[in-house]
Formats: structure tokens, sequence, C-alpha cells
């Protein structure tokens, strides 16, 4: 196997410490399907160069000296499923995310025993306004069938796809239907929230990208100028939040902490052994915080979980969480049009807990069903007479902590 040039090494050593921690990854949002080793062309240069960075930056020392660039695709299935090749859409793709800009549909597809299934449509974008729903099938992309047809391959013509309007066709409940969209940019708003009696806030964060944090401020600063004076209690709903930016993520939690650690990240290399802790300034002065989790809360959402709950400074309710415990460095590529998604590191809660495999116990444990019934618009409408009476119950315990005494 060729070396690669001294030189080179410390400008790869720079690199990564430049993008070090910048993301922890999407697991749903914004359907980031990433193209596979194995439909890449590389030169011998490029795959030396990947090689290098799983040697030196991957989180567990992997024997690979005796591997070739012949061998790249076998390595790839011994990594976590978390690192990637990402090519230059996919790396736009991720940047647009992070940075709350997307530019497309709007939809959140999944691969389900080979048909393609919309989970999500994002609010205010051509496929809301639409009409399509969560569960519709995607059957043809301008008129290609496509349900036979990988995630890959259907990302990558939607987001390549010339013509100004595309249509789709969807079956939805043994009925097929048509839509026409034009793709936009659409503004990935994270954060809502609600005053709800009593003085206590609602507020629900999504994902976590580069505006998260100040959207959360902002949000509960209006909270509190509506009630006109600090709020008596929060509840933080963190249900089927994927993830996001770690420092999005720290900087939350250091809204709600004044002092304490939020989060340490172990890996090989010296930049991947982070400590942050929290400064002096609690948003909410000491008001308590109910946190809802579920089992897709997970990465960025499950660091903030863990650091209130580590810290005593919130009660947990739900179920357990997602358990993805690790960091994902950008590793860019050659001119950096394409990069190496990479697993740098694993974090740690505030006791010393990895939570990898094994998600966020909850302080206060909710059945599936339960759950689901908590939804954001029961707990913003408490006047609503459809609300079950196990679910009254529960937001009356709710309320119980959130307007206790301190």
């Amino acid at each position: 196997m060729n070396t690669i040039p001294q030189a080179n090494l410390r400008q790869a050593h720079t690199l990564v410490n430049n993008f070090f921690a910048i993301l922890f990854v999407f697991l749903t949002l914004i359907n980031p399907v990433f193209a596979s080793i194995t439909d890449v062309t590389l030169s011998e240069e490029e795959s030396n160069e990947i090689l290098f960075h799983i040697h030196a930056y991957y989180v567990e020392d992997l024997p690979i000296s005796e591997l070739s660039q012949n061998s790249l695709a076998t390595l790839f299935e011994h990594l976590d499923p978390y690192s990637r090749y990402l090519d230059e859409g996919d790396l736009d793709a991720i940047f647009s995310t992070a940075s709350g800009q997307y530019t497309g549909l709007g939809i959140e597809v999944e691969e389900r025993e080979s048909t393609l299934v919309i989970t999500n449509t994002l609010s205010n974008s051509p496929a809301s306004r639409a009409g399509l729903q969560k569960g519709d099938v995607l059957l043809f992309v301008n008129g290609q069938k496509v349900a036979d047809k990988p995630l890959k391959y259907v990302s990558d013509m939607l987001r390549s796809a010339k013509k100004s309007t595309i249509n789709l066709i969807v079956s939805r409940s043994q009925t097929n239907m048509e839509f026409a969209l034009q793709r936009e940019e659409i503004s990935l708003d994270t954060v809502t929230s609600q005053l709800l009696p009593r003085g206590i806030g609602y507020v629900s964060i999504a994902s976590f990208n580069n505006h998260t944090y100040q959207d959360v401020a902002n949000h509960i600063k209006k909270l509190k100028s509506k009630y006109g004076r600090t709020l008596r209690g929060l509840i933080l709903d963190l249900r089927d939040n994927p993830g996001g930016t770690l420092n999005s993520a720290v900087a939350i939690s250091d809204l709600f902490l004044d002092s304490g650690l939020i989060v340490t990240t172990k890996g090989r290399f010296f930049d991947a052994n982070q400590i942050y802790q929290a400064q002096r300034g609690d948003l909410l002065r000491g008001a308590p915080i109910a946190v809802l989790i579920n089992e897709n809360s997970a990465s960025a959402a499950e660091i903030l979980a863990g650091a209130l709950q580590d810290n005593h400074r919130a009660l947990i309710m739900g179920e357990r969480s997602f358990g993805k415990g690790s960091v994902q460095s950008l590793i860019p590529l050659g001119e950096g049009k394409t990069a190496l998604k990479l697993t740098t590191a694993k974090y740690f809660t505030p006791s010393g807990r990895s939570i990898d495999g094994i998600g966020i116990k909850p302080d206060v444990e909710m059945n599936k069903e339960v759950l689901s019934q908590l939804s954001k618009a029961v707990i913003m409408d408490r006047n609503n007479n459809q609300i079950k009476p196990e679910i009254t119950n529960l937001l009356a315990k709710l309320d119980s902590h959130l307007l206790a005494e301190k």
C-alpha cells in the first residue's frame, strides 16, 4: 500500500481538528441516505487517504495495516453503522441541514421491506401543502417506477431532478394518488412553544441544528414575557428528536444549568477527548423541568436529557431512548468536495454513563400507548373534552411536579 506524504498527514490532522465533533448524526431528519463505498470509484490516493483516516481517528483501533484499497468495502463492514463515505451531494445535504436550511420537497422517506414509505412531511413544505401524508407509499417519480428501487437511488433522483415540477404517485389506503410539487428552500424550524395555564411553559425541539440554541432561548424569553415573570415550570419535549449538532446540545443544556458537567467525549486521538462544563446562569432560575423522551429520542437529544437527569435538574418521563452514544466527525477528502463521516469518540453523561446501545432510562416510565396519547396537541389544549381519564391524571401529575414549591 502506498503511503501519504508527511505534509499531507499534517494537513489531515489540521482538517480533522477543525472538523471534529461538528455533528451528532441525524438518524432520520430529511432522509439522509448516504453513498455506499461500493458504489464509488476511488483512485489509489483517495483509498489510501480513507485508510489513513480510519487508522488514525476511528474510535476503535482496528488491525487494518494489511488491508489494501481493494478491501475498503470489507473494511467499512467492520466499522459502526454511522461511519460512511459522503459524496458531494451527501455532504451538501448535511451542511444544509445543520445550518437549518434544506432545499427539496420536505419529505422523510424510509425503506421498509422493498417499499418506500413517507414517514413525515416537514411543516410549511411543498409536501405538506400538497397533502402528502405519513404512511403514503412512494410508487413513481416523474413517471419512473421507484417502488423496487433502493432509497439512495430515489434520493439522488429527487435531488438531481431537472424538471421544475416533480410528479409523485403514492399509494394511500390502496388508492393511487398523484401530486405535483416544486422543490424549494425550506427553513427547518426545530422549536415550537406555548404558554400553558399557571405559568408552565411547553417547548418542543424537533432536532438540533446551528440555530436551535438561539431559538430555544428566544422561545423561553417570549414565554416569560407572555406570563409576566419567570416561568413556574417547563415541559421540554424531545420525543422523536433524532439528534443534531454537538455544540447545540451542549449550549441548550447550559441554558438550564448553573454549574456542573454536561458531557464528556473520549476517543483515540487528542482532540476527541473533551470535557464540557456548564457556565453560571440558569434561564429558568431553578424552576422545575420535565423532559419527555421516547425510543426515537437519540444522540444530541440524549445528551440534553442525560445532562439534566444526572445534574438532578429535570424529571425524565417517557420510555427508554434510542441509545446512540457515539460522536461522528466530518473529515474532508481530497479537495473537500467529499468527506468521511467517521465515529471518532464515545460520549458519557455527567455521571460517567455510556448510553450507547442502552439509552436514557426515564425516571417515570410510560408505556408506548400512553406516551403516544400524550401528544403535543393534548399537552397544549388542556380543555379538550376528548382526553382520556388516564391522560388527564398524567397531566395532573406532570403539573404537580412542575408547580411544586422550590
